[in-house]
C-alpha cells in the first residue's frame, strides 16, 4: 500500500503508516473534513466510510464541533476554532476554496501531501500538510499560511492541526502538570463535556504543563488499549483545547500563542505553524510511549544513536564559588570516578558573585580566570572529559554592564515597571540584533575555550511582554522570540558540529519536540531528590525517551526536600536516564568515592540499553509494591532491569516483577550472578527480586540472552 493515496470515486486521501490509516476528503462545502484516525484501512474501506453531508438537527446546531481537519472561526461554526483571521478590511473569518493538492516523494521511505485552499473573498493563502513514513507511525501535520493581499492581517489563533476521535464509549485524558521543582506530574482524568484547555501563556513551554496530550476510552492500560495521542514542537506560549461535544464526539487543536495575543501576517508575509505530531497505537500507553520514543529519537533528535557522556556539573559543590583552581581539583575528583563531561556551571563569568548581577556579561571573570577558560578546559581534556558550561543567553541582570549600555533590549513596556524575577529580565530575542550578538559572543566562547557542551538555561517567564517601536510588536515577539532562539541554535551548531547543548529551563521548564531537535538533552527538574524523579520520570517518559532524560545523583540531605536515601538507590535511579553527579564530591568519603566509580562503570556496560532500548514501565511509582523499569535491546538479546522498592508496610505483599517482550524459550544470563532465566518464567511467571529490607532498596539486573544450544 502506497504511503499517501487518492480515490478517483470519493476523493478520500487515505494516508498509511506501518499499522495505522489516517483518511480525510474535501466535502461539499469546499473544507477539508476528516474521516478517520485508527487500524489500518484499504481503500474500499476507507470510501465506505464517507457520510454524506447532512443538515443540522436544529437553527441552532451549525456544523459539527468535531470532524473538521482545521476548524475555522467562520459561518455556523461554534465550536474551537483551529483558525481565526481578521482581514485587513476588518472582516473576521475564512471560507474554503480548494485551489490544488501535492504529493511529494522525493525522499525515500516519506511521503508528504499538501492541500491548498485560499479565502473566497480574501487573499489569504492556506496550505495543510501531512507528513507520513514507513518506518513510525507518528504523522506530522502542520499549516502554512500567505498572505498574499497588498494590507497585514491578523491570526487571532492559527493552530497547526485539529485531530478527531473515532466515536467512544467513554474519553479520558492523559497529561501533566506540575511547578517549578515538581514537573511532569501524570494525570489522568475523565474528558469533561466542553472544552478543556491546556496552555502555557509564561513564553516558554513551562513547568506547569507539557503540550503532549493522549486520550483514550478510559479502559487502557500499560499494556493493553487503544490510545491516541499528539504533541506538539514549539518552545513558546501554546494552546490545546481538547473538546467533548453533546453527540458524544472528541477532538482537539492545537497550537501556538495563548488568548488575547495574535500573529500579524504583513503583506507578501508567510507563517508556518510548529508541527503537531499525531500518533494512533494499539498496545496501551506503554506502546505509545515506545513509539513517542522511537520517534524523537530517529526523526526529532540531532545525534540520538550517538552515547550521551557521564556527566559531572560543579553547582551543588561550588555554588557561585567559583574559579579555576577549585575546579581542576573537582575535576581530577570527577576523572577519578569516570566522568567523560566535566560541566562548570553558573559564576564563571562577568561580575556573577551571585544571581544579583553579572548576567549578560560573558567573559571570565579576570579574578577567578585570569587567563580564560582555556587553561581549565586544556586541563579537563587532559585527564579524558569533554568541558561544558553553564548559559544563559536570553537573560540580563539589571546589574550589569549589557544593561546598562542596552536598557532597550529587554522585554518591556513603556511606563510601566520592569518586573524582575531572579532579580533579572528577559532579553528580546525577537530583535534580530539580540539575536546576532547572543550568536556571535556563544561561537566565539565556544571556539576561544574548546568548550564541547553547553547547559542552555532560562530561569524566568516572560513578563512586560512588549516590544516598543515594532509594528505589532506586542503581538510578533511570542513567535518571534522562538523562531529566532531557533536560528541561534542552529547557526551555533553549524558553526561547530561537535557541540553538544542541553535543554534547560530553571528545570523542565522548555521540554518540547521543539528544542529537542536542536539539543541533545534536557534538565528534567531542578528537584534531584532521587524518590520525588520516581514521579517526574514516570511522567516526563510518557513521551519523551530516556536518551534525553539528564539525571544526577546529588548529595543527602536533598538540598531541596531534605530527604535521604542511599547513594546507591540514587545512582540507580539517575541510571534510568543520562546519568550525570551533582554532588560535592570533596566530601564524599573514600567509601562513597569507590561505590560510585563501580557504579558508574556498572551504568557504562549498559547506557546503551538505557538510550537506545525499548522502554517499559513495570509499576506504578512510590507505591508499596516494587516498581521497575526495564530497557530491553531492539533484537531482544539483551536487557537492564532498574527496581525500586520505598519503604513496605508490614505484611505488604511483593509478588514477583512480570518482564516484557521477551522471545518465547530464549533464556538469559545475569551478568552479575551467572544465574540463568528462562524467558517464559521471566514473562508469565516473574522474577523474584530478593531486594534487601528497610528503606529504599534498589537494584539493577543486567540480563543477556544464552546462545541456543549453550
Amino acid at each position: 500500500m502506497p504511503l499517501i493515496s487518492r480515490s478517483p470515486d470519493t476523493g478520500v486521501w487515505l494516508l498509511a503508516t506501518p499499522h495505522s490509516s489516517y483518511a480525510l476528503r474535501i466535502d461539499d462545502s469546499g473544507a477539508p473534513r476528516h474521516i478517520a484516525w485508527g487500524p489500518r484501512l484499504t481503500a474500499a474501506e476507507a470510501d465506505a466510510l464517507v457520510v454524506p453531508d447532512g443538515e443540522p438537527h436544529s437553527s441552532f446546531e451549525g456544523r459539527p464541533g468535531v470532524g473538521e481537519e482545521l476548524p475555522v472561526d467562520d459561518g455556523t461554526r461554534y465550536g474551537p476554532p483551529s483558525l481565526q483571521v481578521r482581514h485587513a478590511d476588518g472582516a473576521r473569518g475564512f471560507a474554503w476554496q480548494p485551489t490544488g493538492h501535492r504529493v511529494l516523494t522525493e525522499v525515500p521511505g516519506r511521503a508528504e501531501l499538501v492541500l491548498e485552499f485560499r479565502d473566497r473573498l480574501h487573499p489569504l493563502h492556506v496550505a495543510l500538510h501531512y507528513r507520513v513514513r514507513e518506518d513510525t507511525d507518528v504523522i506530522e501535520r502542520w499549516t502554512v499560511l500567505h498572505n498574499a493581499g497588498p494590507g497585514p492581517l491578523e491570526l487571532p489563533r492559527c493552530d497547526s492541526a485539529a485531530w478527531t476521535l473515532p466515536l467512544l464509549a467513554g474519553y479520558r485524558l492523559s497529561h501533566v502538570t506540575g511547578q517549578w521543582s515538581a514537573e511532569s506530574q501524570l494525570r489522568r482524568d475523565l474528558l469533561p463535556f466542553g472544552e478543556t484547555v491546556l496552555t502555557s501563556r509564561r513564553g516558554v513551554t513551562s513547568h506547569h504543563a507539557n503540550p503532549w496530550v493522549m486520550l483514550d476510552d478510559g479502559t487502557a492500560g500499560e499494556e493493553h488499549g487503544r490510545v491516541w495521542s499528539t504533541a506538539l514542537a514549539w518552545s513558546g506560549s501554546w494552546r490545546l483545547t481538547v473538546q467533548r461535544s453533546p453527540d458524544g464526539r472528541a477532538g482537539w487543536t492545537g497550537g501556538v500563542g495563548h488568548d488575547g495575543t495574535c500573529v500579524p501576517l504583513a503583506a507578501g508575509e508567510r507563517f508556518t505553524t510548529p508541527v503537531l505530531a499525531g500518533l494512533f497505537s494499539d498496545g496501551g500507553f506503554g506502546t505509545a510511549s515506545r513509539v513517542w520514543h522511537a520517534y524523537i529519537r530517529d526523526h526529532v533528535l540531532p545525534h540520538a544513536a550517538e552515547p550521551a557522556p557521564v556527566l559531572y556539573n560543579s553547582w551543588e559543590a561550588t555554588g557561585f564559588d567559583v574559579d579555576e583552581s577549585g575546579q581542576k581539583a573537582l575535576a581530577e575528583r570527577a576523572a577519578r570516578l569516570g566522568v567523560e563531561l566535566y560541566v562548570v556551571d553558573d559564576g564563571w563569568f562577568g561580575a556573577r558573585r551571585s544571581d544579583r548581577a553579572g548576567l549578560g556579561d560573558w567573559t571570565p571573570a579576570p579574578d577567578r580566570f585570569p587567563d580564560g577558560l582555556g587553561p581549565l578546559s586544556r586541563a579537563v581534556h587532559r585527564l579524558g572529559m569533554r568541558f561544558g558550561v553553564w548559559v544563559e543567553p536570553e537573560m540580563v541582570s539589571p546589574d550589569s554592564d549589557l544593561y546598562r549600555e542596552h536598557p532597550d533590549w529587554v522585554l518591556h513596556v513603556p511606563g510601566r515597571d520592569r518586573t524582575e524575577m531572579r532579580h533579572q529580565l528577559v532579553l528580546n530575542f525577537a530583535r534580530p540584533d539580540v539575536a546576532d550578538w547572543a550568536h556571535d559572543w556563544l561561537t566565539r566562547l565556544v571556539a576561544d575555550h574548546g568548550i564541547d557542551f553547553l547547559k542552555w538555561d532560562m530561569n524566568r517567564a516572560f513578563g512586560e511582554a512588549g516590544w516598543p517601536g515594532q509594528d505589532h510588536g506586542d503581538d510578533l515577539l511570542w513567535t518571534r522570540y522562538v523562531t529566532n532562539l531557533y536560528d541561534v541554535l542552529d547557526r551555533l551548531r553549524a558553526d561547530h558540529p561537535r557541540l553538544r547543548i542541553e535543554t534547560c529551563a530553571g528545570g523542565g521548564g522548555r521540554v518540547d519536540l521543539g528544542v529537542l531537535a536542536r539539543t541533545d538533552q534536557a534538565w528534567v527538574s531542578d528537584n534531584t531528590d532521587a524518590v520525588d524523579r520516581l514521579m517526574i520520570q514516570h511522567g516526563f517518559g510518557q513521551i519523551y525517551p530516556a536518551r534525553v532524560m539528564s539525571a544526577w545523583v546529588t548529595d543527602v540531605p536533598n538540598q531541596l526536600t531534605g530527604q535521604s536515601v542511599p547513594l546507591r538507590f540514587r545512582f540507580h535511579v539517575a541510571m534510568a536516564g543520562l546519568l550525570g553527579v551533582g554532588g560535592d564530591l570533596t566530601r564524599w568519603s573514600p567509601e562513597e568515592l569507590a561505590e560510585g566509580a563501580d557504579l558508574v562503570a556498572a551504568y557504562k556496560k549498559v547506557r546503551h540499553l538505557v538510550q537506545q532500548g525499548r522502554q517499559y514501565r513495570l509499576g506504578e511509582p512510590l507505591g508499596d509494591r516494587t516498581q521497575a523499569v526495564q530497557y530491553l535491546s531492539e533484537d531482544a538479546d539483551e536487557l537492564l532491569l532498574l527496581a525500586y522498592r520505598r519503604s513496605p508496610r508490614h505484611g505488604t505483599p511483593q509478588p514477583p516483577v512480570r518482564l516484557r517482550d521477551l522471545p518465547t524459550g530464549a533464556r538469559y544470563r545475569d551478568t552479575g550472578t551467572g544465574t540463568v532465566h528462562h524467558a517464559t518464567v521471566l514473562t508469565e511467571y516473574g522474577l523474584h527480586l530478593g531486594l534487601p529490607t528497610g528503606d529504599w532498596a534498589s537494584t539493577a539486573l543486567h540480563l543477556v540472552r544464552v546462545p541456543d544450544g549453550a
